[in-house]
């Protein structure tokens, strides 16, 4: 098998799910007071602090949730809750579905939603950003990097104007935890999302960093989280969370090589090929992160043909697999509807190798020359 859809979901690194089938062994609940609840909870808060440290945050910035999807509604959710006399938010145009979704929901409720535009590297316009923020605005969110395309956003500018305007700066990092240096201090973001099963983690845990004295609410009430997110904490995600960000700690250096080598392998390969255009930034992109569009095939059908050889790949952002119609990343970047159906998604991962890059180059060369000539 051959697997190039890290963007997606990553496999679970072995010594994370080591530390999983230990932690399963711990069934305190950690709010319990004895022992065996208080075992859980100081691993709970050690996972809380891997995380803290590897984004240079404080430990009591971290909120643990069940998704970068729950982290990112919650940013824009809980800042629009604690300032209800602000109703207007400022998006990118490619946010991620969790994101544009709830804009929509926003929209229907009265909210005002303005929807950044990008270039056609899909870089966003930070001087629409500097004109359209006002008193009415709660909240920007970029993503740091975007997750079909790879694109790096210039987050350290957009938070300079944000704290110039008095306004929360959110960033969706799900995507580039571990694959680049992700610090919110340098960042300067108010509030970042995570999620551990793009990190050889976990699903069904994430976290939110709110920066201290961030007014924000909560939007799933209860005890937990000090109040902040409740219900009983998934204790095995979480220490599974914390495992992988320890890994990323130790190892993020040799795999950033690593993908980098293979990222440009594969390019190099790709180039040789006929009727290739590549999408996104050409130097400013994630290098796990390669867009390509093939003239005259559909990515749909491309996609099914490498699966029955056992290579998988994505047509864009797996939430939003299976609608219908191009990408809403694709559309702002000013892809032609042709282009954009023609289009799929390589991402890289730690496990992948220079053998999975060649072999995938022989196979995928030969599946387009067939569904060419298919038509």
């Amino acid at each position: 098998m051959i697997y190039f859809d890290n963007n997606a979901t990553t496999p679970v690194d072995p010594r994370v799910k080591e530390r999983i089938k230990e932690v399963l062994e711990l069934f305190g609940n950690p709010s319990s007071l004895y022992p065996i609840g208080k075992k859980v909870r100081d691993l709970v808060e050690e996972a809380r602090e891997e995380v803290a440290s590897f984004i240079g945050a404080r430990r009591e910035e971290i909120f643990f949730t069940s998704s970068g999807t729950e982290a990112n509604n919650w940013a824009i959710k809980g800042i629009l809750e604690a300032n209800p006399e602000k109703d207007s938010v400022l998006v990118s145009s490619i946010e991620h579905p969790s994101i544009i979704v709830l804009c929509n929901y926003l929209e229907k409720r009265q909210k005002k939603v303005l929807y950044i535009p990008v270039d056609r590297f899909g870089v966003v316009d930070i001087d629409f950003i500097e004109k359209n923020i006002n008193e009415r605005t709660a909240i920007v969110s970029v993503m740091h990097a975007n997750n079909e395309i790879g694109t790096i956003q210039p987050i350290k500018e957009i938070s300079k104007i944000c704290k110039k305007k008095g306004v929360i700066f959110h960033s969706d990092a799900v995507q580039t935890l571990g694959k680049i240096k992700v610090n919110v201090e340098d960042l300067g973001v108010d509030l970042l999302s995570g999620s551990a099963h793009k990190i050889y983690g976990p699903k069904g845990a994430g976290f939110l960093y709110i920066r201290k004295g961030t007014s924000i609410n909560p939007i799933i009430h209860g005890e937990q989280e000090r109040k902040m997110r409740g219900g009983t904490e998934n204790v095995s995600g979480i220490i599974g969370l914390g495992k992988a960000v320890s890994l990323m700690k130790q190892e993020m250096e040799k795999s950033q090589k690593s993908i980098k080598e293979l990222s440009q392998r594969l390019i190099e390969g790709l180039k040789k090929i006929d009727g290739i255009h590549f999408n996104g930034h050409p130097e400013k992109r994630l290098d796990s992160t390669i867009s390509i569009s093939v003239e005259g095939i559909d990515g749909e059908a491309l996609l099914m043909a490498l699966s029955t050889k056992d290579i998988y790949v994505s047509t864009g952002s797996a939430c939003s697999e299976g609608k219908e119609g191009p990408s809403h990343v694709l559309k702002a970047i000013g892809l032609p509807d042709e282009l954009a159906e023609s289009t799929i998604r390589i991402s890289l991962g730690k496990f992948n190798t220079p053998e999975n890059v060649d072999e995938f180059l022989k196979v995928f060369e030969k599946m387009v020359k067939e569904l060419r000539v298919i038509g």
